[in-house]
């Protein structure tokens, strides 16, 4: 029977209610997947191939012929969502559904229907079984496909687990290369490395320790550290560095050891015990470096500090700690100790002549006399220049004894120190002036104690050098009194306690030609003090200097004074000039801007030379002179004629106007024959120059007389006038006493 001769009425459920019955079944089939997951492909089957006959009863009735169409992709998406099972599932329900509702009789497994399906049937289910089989082997090279690409992903993730592995393992390594390189350097480095077991047997040693202590590791290895033990150190010294590295786990300190050459050497140590995690001492670690050059440095430096960098004599420091030991010892032991102040006379005039190597060639064969002529306990010090000093330790038990003691030493060294002294080629004769004090240590300060020797030594000086003197309190005094009138001395410029007088010059008409200005002190509590007493201190201070310029200022601004009345036009004021003075660079400059200040007659100033300015650079001196009179104008005169270095060659080159006779010649002209052959041949050499003459010191009319005898007309004196304050020398002059001196020859 032909599919067109069957007639079956068409019952198809509406859409909507087979919408919502494939909804439902969807529903039950996931809650089944959940519940159970394997009824997933029974679930699939059954409703794909629901589906797939909804679908097919709903595009064409039964009869078209079709009944496979919508089974087929039901199939291969029931293999598809549900495997090879659930393919061949659905593959069957589709020939059962298919011959069920398409093959007459419709809705019925009749004989007829099953015959009539059976070839689609078969055909049906070869396709359907190709299909699975097909969907089934993409499946399972899906799979295949999956597992090899995963476990190319496992073998990806370890290939990259290994190779951060290997670089982590690389990192490692280069940090313990880096480090081993960072132990062997340190290993290497310049401070020895000793390392010892728990037991103290040396195991390594580095290339330092070798240099240092001369052993090889080889030979030291399995030894104790204590072969290298020097002596210096004591037991106790020793027990207490394992007591402290013990408790404390390291030591740290100054060692002196023994090289294998046998020199002791000093060695800045640390060591150090090395634990395990359960704080078993395994290893010493002892890193020391060789200190001696560092010692050795300290040791120059010490000396600096405390040595005189000459002679090797303790210097002013190390001179002040040794006499406070000995104030100490010499009060502990109630005994006199004492201090000698040397100065060697005339060192400055050896430094001056044949330089200072000289010099100090001399000084350190003088500390070498002088180490040998005092004991082991006594200190001898260089405090600088050519001062030497001596303690001199517990010479006695009472001052008469002790004194006794320091006499004889101090004479012992005098007569050293005078024995002519071999430097180069030549020989030099030397002496020393030495001032000695004693001190019981109790009495007196430090300072007090070297500041007494240093008074007696220059007490030595003055009395003529080379000799040995005892603090005299009463010369102390008289040093102390200078050293005050050196500080008012200061006061005095600006206090404005200095003035001038005049004392009279009177020419050989009986008529005063000049004066002599004279600096006089009025002190504000001592009075009048006297030039003798001043101007020494003047020129040792340098303030003669200031001294000197207001002198050449106050003379100058008199004489601008003077020289605009007719009385006092024609004279000439005369001061006196230091060597130090004169040897300014700018004396001349001085002079020069006075005249000009005060506008006066360059010639009516005089400048009284001493003959000491000889002891200057003599082609100095007369380029000065000749400026000084001829340019300038001025008069020169040479004062103190024959006490110093007069000398015709004086009187040849240095251009002077006049000479003037020191007044211990005029003194006793006229009763020594000596003094009178003196004063003629200064007169005669003068004349003979071409050179005016003047004598000081005149006080009588034998004097005025015995000079006029042998060609002396100019004179200066108290026979005439003491030295006045300008108002009473103005007077002197108005009253015209010099003529009236003059008139009685």
């Amino acid at each position: 029977m032909a599919f067109t001769e069957i007639s079956v009425p068409k019952t198809v459920p509406p859409p909507i209610e087979a919408w919502a019955w494939v909804g439902r079944w969807m529903q039950i089939i996931w809650q089944a997947q959940s519940a159970r997951p394997i009824l997933w492909p029974i679930a699939t089957s059954l409703l794909l191939a629901l589906l797939a006959l909804s679908i097919r009863w709903l595009i064409a009735p039964p009869e078209a012929g079709i009944q496979y169409i919508t089974f087929f992709p039901a199939v291969a998406l029931s293999a598809i969502l549900g495997g090879y099972y659930s393919g061949l599932l659905t593959n069957f329900l589709g020939v059962i559904l298919a011959t069920y509702f398409f093959f007459p009789p419709f809705s019925s497994f009749s004989h007829e229907s099953i015959k009539l399906g059976l070839l689609p049937n078969l055909i049906f289910m070869m396709d359907g079984l190709i299909v699975s089989i097909t969907i089934q082997q993409m499946h399972l090279f899906r799979r295949d496909a999956y597992q090899q690409l995963s476990l190319v992903q496992q073998s990806e993730t370890e290939k990259q687990r290994l190779i951060d592995e290997l670089e982590a393992s690389h990192l490692e390594l280069y940090a313990a290369n880096d480090k081993l390189s960072l132990a062997a350097t340190a290993f290497n480095t310049h401070e020895a490395i000793l390392i010892t077991d728990a037991q103290v047997h040396i195991v390594r040693v580095n290339p330092a320790f070798e240099r240092i202590t001369g052993y090889s590791e080889q030979e030291v290895l399995g030894k104790n550290p204590s072969l290298l033990n020097s002596g210096v150190h004591d037991q106790p010294f020793f027990t207490a560095l394992w007591k402290q590295l013990a408790e404390h786990g390291t030591w740290k300190g100054e060692l002196w050891d023994r090289g294998k050459n046998g020199q002791v050497y000093p060695k800045q140590t640390t060591i150090s015990a090395v634990r395990d995690h359960s704080g078993t001492i395994t290893n010493y670690v002892a890193i020391f470096a060789d200190i001696s050059e560092r010692k050795r440095n300290e040791a120059e430096i010490r000396n600096l500090a405390f040595y005189d960098a000459l002679t090797g004599l303790p210097n002013r420091r190390l001179f002040m700690d040794r006499l406070g030991q000995s104030f100490a010892q010499t009060a502990r032991d109630q005994m006199f100790s004492a201090l000698l102040y040397l100065d060697l006379d005339n060192f400055k005039s050896l430094n001056d002549t044949k330089g200072h190597e000289y010099g100090d060639r001399l000084l350190i064969k003088v500390a070498k006399r002088l180490r040998l002529c005092v004991r082991e306990v006594d200190t001898v010090s260089r405090l600088g220049g050519d001062e030497f000093v001596v303690i001199l330790q517990n010479m006695g038990s009472t001052p008469e004894e002790a004194t006794q003691h320091a006499s004889i030493v101090a004479e012992k060294i005098r007569s050293v120190l005078n024995s002519p002294v071999q430097i180069s080629e030549h020989i030099h004769l030397t002496s020393p002036s030495i001032g000695l004090y004693l001190f019981d240590g109790m009495s007196d300060s430090q300072d007090t104690v070297l500041k007494r020797a240093d008074t007696a030594m220059y007490q030595a000086k003055e009395r003529g050098r080379n000799r040995v003197c005892h603090f005299d309190a009463d010369l102390q005094r008289s040093a102390e009194n200078k050293l005050r009138l050196e500080s008012d001395l200061r006061d005095a410029l600006s206090g404005h306690q200095f003035e001038l007088h005049y004392q009279v010059q009177v020419g050989g008409a009986g008529t005063a030609v000049g004066a002599e200005a004279l600096i006089r002190w009025r002190h504000p509590t001592q009075g009048m003090v006297q030039p003798i007493q001043f101007i020494p201190i003047a020129e040792s201070s340098g303030l003669i200097i200031e001294i000197g310029l207001w002198t050449l200022n106050e003379a100058c601004r008199q004489l601008a004074v003077w020289q605009k009345h007719a009385e006092f036009a024609g004279l000439v004021v005369a001061i006196n000039v230091s060597s130090l003075e004169f040897k300014q660079d700018d004396f001349v400059l001085r002079v020069s801007q006075a005249i000009a200040r005060h506008a006066i007659r360059p010639d009516r100033l005089k400048l009284e030379l001493t003959e000491s300015i000889a002891l200057q650079e003599m082609t100095q001196v007369i380029e000065k002179m000749y400026i000084l009179r001829d340019q300038i104008g001025v008069t020169l005169s040479l004062d103190d004629f024959g006490t110093g270095y007069s000398s015709l060659s004086y009187l040849k080159k240095l251009p002077l106007d006049q000479v003037k006779i020191d007044q211990s010649f005029v003194r006793d002209i006229d009763n020594s024959e000596d003094d009178a052959i003196m004063v003629k041949t200064i007169i005669d050499m003068a004349h003979n120059f071409g050179l005016n003459v003047i004598a000081e010191g005149v006080e009588t009319q034998a004097h005025v007389q015995s000079l006029r005898v042998i060609g002396c007309t100019t004179f200066q004196g108290y026979y005439f006038s003491k030295p006045l304050p300008y108002a009473a020398f103005e007077q002197l002059i108005l009253s015209g006493m010099g003529k009236t001196t003059a008139s009685q020859p």
